[in-house]
């Protein structure tokens, strides 16, 4: 038998799916970083206006809402090498901070 098929099922070598994961995280981080600069500057170009403030300070809280999942996530991938599964709790909550600062970010475009 080959190593591989003489481990038991519970011994799971996950490889560097935790690094690509981790990475990933990183990633989605710094485009949500870039569409909150950019919500700001669009705000502050065209002059200022409260429904402009209002969109761009939700912007910046859901900005800095994901930060604190993403941060937790790549905390829990980095402390060690058979990482817990995501939460159903948090990847919802990723997902929908996520697509809130898009949205946001598009209704301060048009």
């Amino acid at each position: 038998m080959s190593g591989a098929a003489a481990r038991p099922a519970s011994e799971r070598d996950p490889g560097l799916q935790p690094e690509r994961t981790r990475l990933a995280w990183r990633r989605t981080t710094l485009s949500s970083t870039a569409a909150a600069i950019l919500a700001m500057k669009t705000t502050l170009h065209g002059g200022v206006s409260a429904p402009g403030i209002v969109v761009c300070a939700l912007c910046c809280a859901l900005w800095l809402a994901f930060l604190l999942i993403a941060h937790h996530r790549i905390r829990t991938l980095s402390a060690t090498s058979s990482p817990t599964a995501l939460t159903p709790r948090h990847a919802t909550a990723g997902a929908l901070l996520t697509v809130g600062l898009a949205v946001c970010a598009a209704a301060l475009v048009f």
